[in-house]
């Protein structure tokens, strides 16, 4: 079984109490991982499995999960079906990407660190968020009565193509 297979099962073998428990101690866990990621400024970390979190106080199973939930944030994506204590990965993050992500989570606990200020200046983070909430918006392309008409004609569309 690889470690991310171990991961899944750790938090399906649990009852929802103990998952719940499990998760908010892996989620402290997480909080001081990206805290450090971020306060070294490194966005590329490289290594072995095992020893990239030993570096970072995780257990392997553990990262696993941290790879699982960073692994749209970066520039190479690793497969997780192939993750084992002593293979090589590199984690190359995208900060802007990750920033996003750690949004479409609603992970404030991790968006909202004060390590942040190094890394992205307030504007870029702003206009991030921004893009995040415009990314979440209702967009209905329908017609209403008054609306111009869509073919152009320059007439409302209840008297053009809209009528019954």
């Amino acid at each position: 079984m690889n470690l991310y297979e171990e991961w899944e099962k750790t938090l399906t073998d649990k009852n929802q109490e103990e998952v719940t428990q499990y998760l908010e101690n892996y989620y402290a866990k997480e909080k001081n991982v990206y805290a450090q990621i971020l306060a070294d400024k490194e966005n590329v970390i490289s290594g072995t499995v095992s020893d990239i979190a030993k570096k970072l106080s995780l257990e392997p199973v553990e990262m696993a999960g941290f790879i699982d939930g960073i692994n749209t944030s970066l520039e190479n994506e690793i497969n997780l079906k192939d993750l084992e204590e002593d293979k090589e990965i590199t984690l190359d993050i995208n900060w802007e990407t990750l920033y996003f992500n750690m949004h479409v989570a609603k992970a404030d606990w991790l968006y909202n660190l004060t390590e942040w200020d190094e890394i992205l200046d307030l504007e870029k983070r702003d206009e991030i968020a921004k893009k995040y909430r415009i990314s979440k918006q209702a967009v209905s392309d329908k017609v209403g009565r008054n609306d111009p008409c869509p073919c152009g004609s320059g007439k409302k569309y209840k008297k053009c193509c809209g009528k019954a």
